[in-house]
């Protein structure tokens, strides 16, 4: 017995990691994930129709439990789980699953919806005619066997048939660095284009979608792409295509109207897209939607009724197709083994052309096999008219030799099968009437045996051969498309705002950064009962519309955007804004604000620099925000401010107390950046900065209860050139330094 030190081997360990990992890759690759060219199968497929073969669960003939199906393939040619195999076979035999099904069940194997197939003991199943036409030719040494994983049984490399089910029924899979996704096809569009193949093999792609038009899913829909995005996404084996539920607009009685959806896209459960559309209406994210109605028995049938009659149906259906599954992309990437089991992509040319020079292949296997058949049959049947010629002899030699086959052998120059034929004949067979028959069997079979060599002979007759067999399959199988080609653009820019409620709110920031929205515009007394928690008091509050996207400024340098429809109620004291956006805890949050595209803002930062942004460039798509202001170290913004209507000049304060005014016109107006230098100061920053109208001068309140405002007009004495010092403010200016 090997020790355990014998058995060590001293090898790196990346070396040893890679050396196993690459063969657990290529056997997800050649033996579980991808389907082969020439019939369009991954073995638990192969195994599982083998299996069903075997069992003789004809199409004609009884069904028999899931579970002995099942049982057999995991026991003899699978070794994997139960459940992977059984929903392998599920996914056979759903119409809405496979384009041409392969598995006949019976029983609950799941629908639609989206429920899930019964346990293999309740169900039962027998194959479909197409799947006996997939494996027509086993038995004809059209293909090579091989031994199963135990070596007790054997079992096809691949199916010979004359079906292209690789195309026809599609595949979807994912192995190790690589994946596979094959959309259904109408078998009559690649039959025609596999016949304009054999008459002309060097057709291109191009040509073939003359044929092949594109996926012919089983549920339906409307394919919306155009034929070059077709035809390219074909050439290249990779591409996508845009599927759309199969939806009219069906008027009502009165002006009204309704969508009612037929046909949904391939993939998307019917129950899970009912629950997309149920949850946009709860959610108000579409409040031109009223409600969603499942009338579907064993057609889908979903009706879609607007909010009124005034809804623009265009603006609804393409308001759905963006927010729900109604419209999906389906992925192209035709990665498929060809004969020598070597993945790689394929054009649809390239798959049609390896396809179609397999069963050439078979077809001379099939006449090879079928010639030597008819030999060993002219043999025998040789034998028996020496017999028949020469019957009373042979008679004699039968009742007086004890062993009379050399005896045959020697005297009528009879090979071993035909003498052993001749001993092992029945009495009956010895009528006259036998021998004729024999004569003309001896004659169809030599006329049969010169057809098949001339067949094997010449590719000329293999062609004509091919074509006049798949011709049959196009006239047995063949059916109409059922995924419709209407070319669409991308769907229009919608305005989401349009899609909100409109409703009044007062929002609200506490001055530790808790959010929260009010109901209605609150007035001065309205907001002074309100609560604020322990230590928290307000800090920012305006009125907004649950339409309107508000920014966010923090001090350093970033703006984010909230939407007013997703603001935290204004029940309890709300949450903190550091949850809607990402906004670290030592960051201050300078203003909050309604985000006008058409207003411009005054940005200053707290080193005296500054400049006018657009209201459009606040704007940011994602949580973290974006940088408006590139700040120089130790700065923070200071001050964001609304430029009002017609001002003309910018005001600025220092902590040194000096105030200077200079004309709005010498900012630049930049969408990000640094700025330019507003005031000059050589002790201390900025402190405040304001845009107003030089005319109308500066107001200020005097404090107190009074409620008075002092206005100084005339700012003659302090306006400079953008960049000075200033000078002491007027007297009565806040001591808070600020305008």
């Amino acid at each position: 017995m090997q020790s355990v030190a014998e058995s060590e081997i001293d090898v790196p360990f990346d070396a040893a990691l890679s050396e196993r990992y690459l063969v657990y890759a290529l056997s997800t690759i050649t033996a579980r994930s991808l389907p082969d060219v020439r019939d369009g199968l991954k073995p638990v497929h192969r195994r599982l129709l083998w299996a069903m073969r075997l069992l003789r669960l004809d199409p004609a003939g009884a069904f028999k439990k899931s579970a002995r199906v099942v049982g057999d393939v995991i026991g003899k040619y699978h070794p994997h789980g139960d459940q992977s195999v059984y929903d392998a076979m599920v996914r056979l035999a759903q119409d809405f699953a496979l384009r041409y099904p392969l598995v006949d069940g019976q029983g609950n194997f799941g629908n639609i919806d989206g429920d899930n197939a019964a346990a293999y003991r309740y169900t039962e199943a027998r194959l479909t005619a197409i799947a006996s036409q997939l494996m027509a030719g086993l038995d004809e040494g059209t293909v090579d066997f091989r031994p199963t994983y135990n070596g007790e049984e054997e079992e096809p490399e691949v199916f010979p048939g004359l079906f292209p089910n690789l195309l026809a029924n599609g595949a979807s899979g994912i192995a190790v660095g690589m994946a596979t996704s094959i959309p259904p096809h109408n078998v009559g569009e690649l039959i025609d284009a596999a016949v304009r193949l054999i008459e002309n093999p060097k057709t291109e792609d191009a040509a073939l979608m003359e044929f092949v038009r594109g996926p012919d899913f089983p549920t339906g829909g409307v394919l919306v792409d155009s034929g070059e995005t077709i035809a390219s996404a074909y050439a290249s084996g990779r591409g996508s295509f845009r599927l759309r539920a199969s939806i009219s607009i069906e008027r009502e009685k009165g002006g009204g109207w309704h969508l009612l959806v037929s046909e949904i896209p391939y993939g998307v459960q019917k129950g899970r897209l009912i629950e997309q559309v149920a949850a946009l209406i709860a959610d108000k994210k579409l409040p031109i939607l009223a409600d969603v109605r499942d009338e579907s028995d064993e057609q889908v049938r979903l009706v879609l009724e607007p909010r009124s009659r005034t809804v623009d149906p265009q603006l609804l259906l393409e308001s759905l197709y963006r927010l729900t599954d109604l419209e999906i992309r389906f992925p192209l990437n035709l990665n498929v083994l060809d004969a020598n089991r070597t993945p790689g992509v394929m054009s649809l040319k390239q798959a049609l052309t390896a396809w179609l020079a397999f069963q050439i292949e078979v077809l001379l296997n099939r006449s090879r096999t079928r010639i030597g058949k008819i030999g060993e049959r002219l043999e025998l049947l040789d034998g028996f008219l020496v017999a028949f010629l020469n019957l009373d002899r042979v008679i004699a030699i039968i009742r007086t030799e004890d062993e009379p086959r050399p005896v045959l052998m020697a005297e009528f120059a009879l090979s071993e099968r035909q003498a052993e034929a001749i001993l092992n004949m029945r009495l009956r067979q010895l009528r006259r009437l036998e021998e004729v028959q024999i004569a003309k069997e001896r004659e169809a079979l030599a006329k049969e045996r010169d057809e098949l060599v001339k067949l094997v002979e010449s590719p000329a007759r293999q062609r004509t051969r091919l074509k006049k067999d798949l011709a049959a399959v196009r006239e047995r199988f063949g059916d109409e498309r059922r995924t419709r080609i209407e070319e669409a653009g991308a769907t229009r820019e919608i305005d989401w705002s349009a899609m909100i409620e409109k409703e009044p709110v007062t929002v609200l920031l506490s001055q530790r950064g808790w959010l929260r929205a009010m109901r209605g515009h609150l007035q001065r007394d309205e907001l002074d009962a309100l609560k604020w928690r322990e230590g928290d008091g307000p800090f920012i509050h305006f009125h907004a519309q649950t339409t309107d996207r508000l920014a966010l400024f923090a001090d350093n340098g970033r703006v984010y955007t909230l939407a007013g429809d997703k603001l935290p109620g204004g029940r309890g004291f709300g949450e903190p804004v550091r949850l809607l956006v990402d906004l670290d805890a030592e960051v201050g949050i300078v203003a909050f604000m309604v985000a006008r595209p058409t207003a411009r803002l005054l940005v200053a930062s707290s080193d005296g620099r500054g400049f006018v942004t657009p209201g459009d460039a606040v704007l940011a798509e994602t949580r973290k925000g974006k940088q408006l202001v590139n700040l120089r170290p130790g700065a923070k913004v200071a001050v964001v401010g609304e430029i009002p209507q017609g001002a003309d000049s910018v005001a600025t304060i220092g902590e040194n107390r000096k105030m200077l005014v200079f004309p709005l016109a010498e900012l630049p107006e930049l969408a990000r950046g640094q700025g330019v230098t507003l005031q000059r100061y050589r002790d201390g920053g900025l402190s405040d900065a304001v845009a107003f109208r030089f005319a109308e001068g500066l107001s200020w309140a005097l404090g107190g209860e009074t409620g008075r405002v002092r206005t100084e007009s005339d700012l003659t004495a302090w306006r400079a050139a953008r960049g000075a010092a200033g000078r002491m403010p007027p007297l009565g200016f806040p001591r808070s330094n600020r305008f």
